[in-house]
């Protein structure tokens, strides 16, 4: 299956970087939850996988070029790595643009325009909510600004506590 190609093609590109291929796993997880239970279809269920996998590939090569791990600059590394890891062959030319989209575009929330895009946000938000150990009143506000699926809401209510 080309997911799990693309699993281990992110894996082998971060090398040792065991927390930024774990992060990675765990907004995989949750957005491969969330979209199986939201209704979109099998197409963009492939969009969004990928892109949760991929999301911050570009996290290397803006330290390396801005000495910097800012989202800006992930957008903007990110999605001419992401064609490299991401099998042409396999994968049709729509889906990888659109993926190439989400991960250029998924600091930029006021860029969301889609479903797709919808749940890889609200997966990284879980993600990063937890890894950055925010606060209950960040977290409400974090709920209210940006999650829109039932699902989304109910897994991150479900983690935190937050209602």
């Amino acid at each position: 299956m080309v997911i799990s190609k693309v699993l281990n093609k992110m894996i082998y590109y971060f090398g040792d970087d065991v927390k930024r291929i774990n992060h990675a796993l765990k907004v995989y997880g949750y957005a491969k939850a969330i979209s199986g239970n939201e209704q979109i279809s099998d197409k963009h269920r492939v969009v969004v996988e990928l892109a949760a996998i991929l999301h911050d590939i570009g996290i290397k090569e803006a330290e390396r070029k801005y000495n910097s791990s800012a989202g800006k600059y992930q957008e903007m590394e990110g999605p001419a790595i992401a064609v490299e890891l991401i099998p042409s062959d396999e994968i049709e030319e729509t889906i990888i643009k659109r993926v190439c989209h989400l991960i250029g575009n998924h600091h930029s929330y006021q860029k969301i325009d889609g479903m797709d895009f919808q749940i890889l946000v609200e997966a990284d938000f879980l993600v990063n909510i937890e890894e950055e150990k925010l606060e209950t009143e960040v977290i409400k506000s974090i709920k209210e600004k940006y999650f829109k699926t039932s699902t989304g809401q109910k897994i991150l209510e479900s983690l935190y506590g937050i209602v």
